[in-house]
């Protein structure tokens, strides 16, 4: 077994994908393995019993949305007798943000992996403040869900379509030369995918009414290509899993309660520990003590070299998570320390257009003591009230010397 071949096979399978914005559908009829008694969730899997408040609001509001319960008490019930599942987003070649609820009646992202022929997919970006995936679930939330559902999804999915795709690696290239870091901060990226959308949705419509608020909604949110980036970094992401002998941490996500990563060489086995809480920039009115633990499958984005790897291209999203640009500076320089390569198209112009590290290698993390930097946002611990701040997370050592044990077992190393 040579682990230095393996990793090198990991890393250029996961740079080389070129992950393209295709279409939009139904999840029921686009995710693989998706029924209609099934929601999918950010992080490895968990059971109501465990799941946070966050976790519990975003599958109260999901089963209200689908019509089936009208409270948190009816979803509960019916979570718990088991004619709801529930299963991760990784295992059906998904992600969602925070907690990552995705019911079967909700559009999503369709990605293509133009070069390896796989394909993700992700929900649509509600925006900021009370939202579902924060754990919210009034009126106002599931509203806005129903607007994003018969309104805004059947423009986007036309005018998708319509097109020629949207290369979404490409955008991301581009983006993080704007300001952007592809996780936190997707400012230029929510810009560049607008303008991309924009002559595709007045072209297929006559409403220019519903053309108008889409395109309003989707300018006025910073995070609307977050999804779709997500999507597009977990397409990359699965084209580098799964690499006999390969020590890269190809998955790492979180479901509020545990902090989980799988690693490429050793198939679908997840590693878990519990969530830490993140350290960041409250909003006013909430402190540390109403935080939510860390969750959510965006860490997809610094699984591949962006998010908190990038942070150096982004020096003003310290004013969102907290820091100084020497501190964004500083992150980036220490996760070269863990990383197997540098990424061949995405750079840095602060650093004379290094590439960002890519490829978290699992030796490397164990044999320096140095964890990957995440940025975040911050739920609120209870269900129901959604998002309260934004910051830097870090999972401890622990998780990541008991997957290279495992490592080394299952590969009768020394």
């Amino acid at each position: 077994m040579d682990i230095e071949k393996a990793n090198q096979e990991a890393v250029e399978r996961m740079m080389e994908a070129r992950p393209v914005l295709v279409g939009l559908g139904k999840a029921i009829d686009v995710i693989p393995g998706m029924k209609e008694n099934l929601l999918l969730h950010a992080g490895p899997p968990i059971t109501w019993k465990r799941a946070s408040g966050p976790m519990r609001g975003a599958i109260t509001g999901a089963l209200i949305f689908e019509g089936k319960v009208k409270n948190m008490k009816e979803a509960q019930k019916l979570v718990e007798s088991g004619e709801i599942e529930l299963d991760p987003c990784h295992h059906h070649q998904s992600v969602g943000p925070m907690a990552g609820v995705t019911c079967p009646s909700m559009s999503v992202y369709i990605l293509e992996n133009k070069t390896h022929q796989n394909y993700s997919y992700s929900n649509l970006n509600e925006g900021y403040g009370k939202v579902l995936r924060y754990g919210a679930y009034s009126e106002e939330v599931i509203g806005k869900l129903r607007w994003m559902e018969d309104v805004m999804a059947p423009l986007l999915k036309e005018a998708i379509e319509s097109s020629e795709g949207i290369d979404i690696r490409a955008l991301l290239a581009e983006s993080l030369h704007m300001g952007d870091e592809g996780h936190n901060r997707n400012k230029a990226g929510s810009i560049l995918f607008t303008a991309k959308l924009a002559p595709l949705i007045t072209k297929i419509t006559k409403d220019t009414a519903a053309a108008s608020e889409v395109l309003t909604f989707l300018g006025e949110n910073a995070l609307s290509v977050l999804n779709p980036v997500m999507a597009a970094c977990k397409a990359m992401s699965d084209a580098s899993h799964g690499i006999e002998g390969s020590t890269i941490v190809s998955v790492m996500a979180r479901n509020g309660t545990d902090f989980g990563i799988r690693i490429s060489g050793l198939g679908e086995r997840w590693f878990t520990t519990p969530v830490p809480t993140p350290k960041g920039l409250y909003f006013p009115g909430f402190t540390e003590e109403d935080s939510s633990g860390d969750i959510g499958d965006s860490t997809i984005t610094e699984s591949v070299g962006i998010g908190g790897f990038a942070m150096a291209t982004a020096p003003a999203i310290v004013n969102f998570v907290s820091g100084s640009p020497k501190d964004a500076l500083n992150t980036t320089l220490e996760m070269y320390e863990i990383t197997y390569t540098e990424h061949k198209y995405f750079s840095i112009p602060p650093l004379d257009f290094r590439g960002t590290p890519t490829g978290m290698d699992l030796r490397k993390i164990v044999e320096k003591g140095i964890t990957p930097r995440i940025n975040t946002g911050i739920a609120h611990k209870e269900a129901g009230i959604g998002q309260v701040g934004a910051g830097l997370v870090r999972p401890p050592i622990s998780l990541f010397q008991e997957a290279l044990v495992a490592f080394a077992e299952h590969y009768k190393i020394g």
